[in-house]
């Protein structure tokens, strides 16, 4: 069995991000650094006091610890990593993309005060559920060792078990509603004909490749070399004497002014009459 440290390792970038970037956003509300709601989406905010912040920081409150909070947490780390280790292999981004879609379609959703919610974490990941249901509906999914059933339900199991534990059911509803159109753009719609294509933006593939983490087939841009590098510069033997310019120009000299004698020692180093030692 590998350890902690091996498995976080071996997590694909985007859902390890995104997973630990939930996990610390509930640890610190748990030890109390700040107040949930100073992260929560309120439009009348964001418009009267421009705090843009909330659009974004929502999305990473998966609620207190708790039950549901761990199951949303293993959702991502099972379901999340399915999807970007298998459909979305080497297409890091447009993972991204489904992400950054994904949270566009709930805030659009979300202005709409029926479906209005404070934290939309949690549909997100229901969207992320969503999505591979649909791209693999034929797995077999055991819930807590009771009920077998294909992936295709997955999203509908989960609601009903939400309905029984007392969770509100409209984050999951929304996220299945953003995950749904996400597919019907990407793979539906393209499968039927359709003449408008939904692509991966440029700019999403060079925020990819400056960030130097997966890959992306067939991108447009090139990923970034110095990315991860901390120092760039010269290197140096220690102990060592460093050649001026002028002695380089001279050493360049000499070596052009004897082509000839280059040419005759055929790669031998050294050639002279032999004498065998103590004779």
């Amino acid at each position: 069995m590998s350890t902690p440290a091996e498995y976080y390792r071996s997590l694909p970038p985007v859902s390890k991000f995104y997973g630990v970037a939930c996990l610390m956003t509930t640890s610190a509300y748990y030890l109390e650094f700040y107040d949930a709601w100073n992260i929560a989406l309120d439009y009348g905010l964001v418009f009267k006091r421009l705090q843009v912040w909330r659009l974004i920081t929502n999305f990473f409150f998966l609620g207190s610890f708790s039950f549901p909070f761990a199951m949303r947490l293993i959702m991502i780390a099972k379901y999340g990593v399915s999807l970007e280790r298998g459909p979305f292999d080497k297409r890091t981004a447009d993972y991204v993309w489904m992400f950054v879609f994904g949270a566009l379609s709930l805030l659009v959703i979300s202005a709409v005060p029926y479906f209005r919610y404070p934290f939309m974490g949690v549909s997100l990941v229901f969207m992320i559920v969503y999505v591979w249901s649909r791209e693999f509906p034929n797995a077999r999914i055991n819930i807590y060792g009771v009920v077998s059933l294909k992936g295709f339900y997955l999203p509908w199991a989960l609601l009903a078990l939400d309905l029984i534990f007392g969770n509100p059911l409209k984050p999951d509803i929304v996220g299945m509603l953003a995950g749904h159109i996400y597919y019907f753009l990407t793979v539906l719609h393209p499968l039927a004909g359709g003449r408008f294509k939904f692509k991966t933006p440029l700019w999403v593939q060079k925020i990819v490749a400056y960030w130097g983490e997966g890959t992306q087939i067939n991108s447009p841009v090139q990923s970034d070399p110095s990315a991860g590098i901390v120092f760039k510069g010269r290197s140096h033997r220690l102990g060592g004497t460093e050649r001026t310019p002028a002695a380089a120009a001279a050493e360049e000299n000499a070596s052009s002014s004897s082509p000839q004698q280059h040419s005759n020692t055929n790669g031998v180093a050294f050639r002279g009459k032999s004498h065998r030692l103590n004779a």
